[in-house]
């Protein structure tokens, strides 16, 4: 049994080890924070945020989280990292979120940034790789978004996935693989999985991009080869009839050979070189321009949403290629203080409901006094009138 721990704790170290962390934050070292978080100046409106682990939370300190602060505003802020593709590779974006005003209408999301973001200038036009997270208005709108930006547009994923809305603290994963499949997770359950091709209606583009693709080809094929020259070339040897007349039968048509297809580097044996008329037209750039949750220059992840009510809490925040080591970092964090949280939240209910209680008794003895001295009053006032 201890030689299985063993060998399965070395397992996991591994797994960590090899693991690529491109962002985290956990705003462990107080104020510093401040030196990696950029906030937007374009705008004097902004709303602003502060450090805080909010009315109750598990951890006083491991819970603190950038908070908004003020209501009716916007927010704008951002910090960089170091720039990454994820082609090829899985991408998991990951972070908490909680609503502790309980949120009427808001945003709880982030957006996963081109490296080349402007961050004094962030606002809701800046361009975004990835948009991820819960938002919430009223009774209708109680969503989680997964928008992907692609060929200069933003795409929503089709199905709805329904948001966490009570004040707690909660766990968003967003898992991207390079297999084209996702998977939406809400503390470290999933909840929507299935194929980036097909739930965010991208089967469209895919077709139209390779049937543009290969009506290149074939045009390209018009006029360079006015034949199938993958499959065919001409036979050196064969010459025209001695009896064929091109004014009454036309120009000659040479006469064709099949062959395997050349390839670079082998030379086609019983042919000439300079006869060998095959080209190469295989056009195979809209399999790699249609990387549909593949991003070249990822560098900055980011806040920018609207908040009608504040005293949202963002924290945890994780961007890696190994969906085990966030899963781990998910229990270590958020799994270590959710349960706290509820407690804290349960006392201070039963406090404020004890409060509410002893101040209705004042109040009723309050009230009582008030009417025994009315009596008291009305009885002088009438002996007097005798």
């Amino acid at each position: 049994m201890a030689a299985a721990h063993v060998l399965a704790w070395a397992v996991c170290v591994l797994r960590v080890a090899l693991a690529t962390v491109y962002f985290q934050e956990e705003f462990l070292d107080g104020e510093r924070w401040r030196n990696r978080w950029v906030q937007s100046t374009n705008d004097s409106q902004l709303g602003h945020f502060r450090l805080s682990s909010g009315k109750f939370y598990g951890h006083k300190e491991k819970d603190k989280g950038l908070q908004t602060t003020q209501n009716g505003r916007f927010y704008a802020i951002s910090a960089r990292f170091k720039p990454f593709t994820n082609k090829g590779k899985t991408l998991v974006i990951q972070y908490t979120v909680k609503h502790e005003q309980k949120m009427d209408c808001g945003g709880g999301y982030i957006k996963v940034f081109p490296a080349d973001v402007d961050q004094k200038n962030l606002n809701g036009k800046s361009q975004y790789y990835v948009m991820f997270g819960p938002d919430i208005c009223g009774f209708d709108i109680k969503q989680v978004h997964v928008i992907l930006h692609f060929k200069n547009q933003y795409h929503s994923n089709k199905k709805p996935i329904r948001c966490k809305v009570d004040g707690f603290t909660h766990l968003y994963t967003l898992i991207l693989r390079p297999d084209l499949t996702y998977e939406v997770k809400i503390d470290g359950q999933a909840i929507e999985s299935g194929s980036i091709e097909y739930d965010w209606n991208l089967t469209s583009l895919k077709k139209m991009e390779k049937f543009s693709a290969e009506s290149e080809d074939r045009e390209q094929k018009r006029e360079d080869k006015p034949q199938d020259w993958e499959k065919h070339f001409l036979d050196a040897g064969a010459s025209k009839p001695s009896d064929w007349n091109n004014e009454l039968d036309g120009d000659w048509p040479a006469v064709m050979l099949q062959k395997p297809p050349y390839q670079d580097g082998l030379k086609p044996e019983g042919i000439e070189k300079d006869v060998w008329l095959h080209q190469k037209m295989k056009n195979t750039n809209y399999l790699t321009e249609y990387d549909l949750s593949e991003f070249e220059n990822i560098g900055a992840i980011g806040l920018e949403l609207w908040q009608v009510r504040s005293g949202t809490i963002f924290d945890n925040f994780l961007i890696t290629d190994d969906e085990e080591y966030a899963e781990n970092f998910g229990k270590a964090t958020w799994g270590e203080t959710k349960g706290p949280e509820r407690e804290m939240d349960d006392i201070q209910a039963k406090e404020e409901l004890k409060r509410a209680r002893e101040e209705d008794e004042e109040e009723m003895l309050l009230m009582d006094k008030l009417d025994g001295k009315e009596n008291v009053f009305k009885r002088f006032h009438r002996r007097n009138e005798l």
